[in-house]
């Protein structure tokens, strides 16, 4: 990894009394909330500037070329040194772009203990179609910030200027991931092959937030245990021989092949699982012919299984293949399975860290007090490969309530828009999490 250091570096590094009494025991833990919450209101006009740069500017995964240039830029202001390089994509032949675009930064006493905060930074391809956002709309056709990705690299950011301003006064390393190839590209994962969690110190907890259209603003959601899907994406490739749809009797239909392929896995779940277990097969594309007196030689079928457990996902997958492949034989079809490059694991909250520890930071910045407990959601999230290897905590901030636009639109929707009032409350987060943690890590290795 290339490492980079700001062009002036204090001297001194900056001091925070009320954080430093706080690692002393002689502050209370609302004085360090007001106080952060104080300097969190500060960065609002940041980190209102930085969303809309980034929203502006959404590039797809392992293609995040500006987006890393202006995280970088942003740390380099703040003095923060980072090394870049991280997130390779391993499968250039599968999902375009070299990738390399993530960004890892240490602040603090570069000595343990030491805490992981990650943002995602990648975009969707979808045409926006979100109103009254002119000024800084995307400019690249058919990408856009759908899933709030340029909110929390934003967030990250703000954190990171924060935990600067006060880096002299903390007792361990936060350690920043500034990640790219969320949507399906498993940057996480390749940031852990590549070594984010054993480069000393090592990270004993690891956080990471998402933004909720389905959560009032201002809400913190969480859950302990299972927090998102497993998930796994197919391809099937159903191979017959074509003909005229005249004689449909000379041919072998890969269409009414795939057809029954589609309606047989629709007992997939049902038949495969225990009702108290949950999954989902969803068949999202299903592409043959070209001409409407043609039976097409070939037909294609994409889709997606989800589980709230790796095994279970490994029970579907196997049931999939089963389906697919006795269907095909029945209408004498040959057919082809293919899988994504890496399926995501089941986003899972440690109970034991969730429940004695992340819990309280997450009610203590909620605006209702407390934290809102959700269902698993079947969406997927690669946080989930962090979170297999250390103990972490995942969260969601609720936006919901914004009007102009509405903020309500679902994630992955043309019309999806961030609620702003969130980012100093998301910073606020981060930061308290990372202090706290680092206060609860020091006194386990004192005892």
């Amino acid at each position: 990894m290339k490492v980079v250091k700001p062009d002036k570096v204090a001297k001194v590094k900056p001091r925070n009394k009320v954080v430093e009494a706080f690692f002393a025991g002689s502050n209370t833990s609302e004085d360090l909330l007001k106080e952060i919450h104080s300097l969190a209101a500060t960065k609002h006009d940041f980190l209102v500037t930085t969303r809309r740069d980034l929203h502006r500017n959404p590039e797809l995964m392992y293609n995040e070329r500006m987006t890393s240039a202006y995280i970088q830029k942003a740390l380099k202001k703040m003095k923060i040194a980072f090394t870049t390089g991280w997130g390779v994509n391993t499968v250039p032949d599968r999902i375009p772009g070299e990738g390399g675009y993530g960004i890892v930064a240490d602040i603090g006493t570069r000595k343990e203990p030491c805490v992981l905060l990650r943002a995602d930074m990648d975009a969707l391809p979808i045409l926006e179609k979100t109103v009254n956002i002119d000024d800084f709309k995307s400019s690249n056709p058919g990408v856009m910030h759908a899933c709030g990705h340029d909110g929390h690299t934003a967030m990250l950011l703000g954190a990171a200027s924060v935990l600067k301003g006060m880096e002299r006064s903390i007792k361990g390393t936060i350690r920043l991931m500034f990640q790219p190839a969320e949507e399906g590209g498993a940057g996480a994962k390749r940031m852990i092959e590549e070594g984010v969690l054993l480069e000393e110190p090592k990270p004993q907890h690891a956080f990471a937030m998402h933004v909720n259209p389905k959560v009032p603003t201002g809400i913190v959601a969480s859950r302990p245990g299972t927090v998102k899907a497993a998930a796994e994406r197919f391809e099937i490739t159903i191979s017959g021989v074509g003909g005229h749809a005249a004689m449909p009797h000379l041919t072998v239909d890969p269409i009414v092949t795939a057809s029954s392929i589609v309606m047989n896995l629709q007992t997939l779940v049902s038949r495969s699982l225990s009702p108290l277990e949950s999954g989902v097969c969803s068949i999202t594309k299903f592409d043959a012919g070209s001409a409407f007196n043609v039976i097409p030689a070939s037909a294609i079928l994409r889709g997606t299984i989800r589980a709230l457990s790796t095994d279970v996902l490994m029970v579907l997958k196997g049931k999939v293949e089963q389906i697919v492949t006795s269907t095909a034989e029945m209408h004498g079809c040959e057919v082809g399975i293919t899988y994504s490059a890496d399926w995501y694991p089941a986003t899972r909250n440690d109970e034991h860290l969730y429940e004695e520890f992340s819990k309280e930071i997450g009610a203590m910045v909620s605006v209702s007090g407390e934290v809102l407990e959700v269902d698993p959601g079947m969406g997927a999230e690669d946080f989930g490969f962090i979170a297999e290897e250390i103990p972490s905590s995942y969260f969601m901030i609720g936006q919901g309530s914004g009007t102009d636009p509405p903020t309500d639109v679902g994630l992955h929707h043309p019309c999806f828009a961030l609620d702003e009032s969130i980012l100093p409350q998301g910073v606020e987060l981060h930061v308290n999490l990372a202090l706290r943690a680092l206060h609860m890590l020091g006194e386990i290795d004192s005892d």
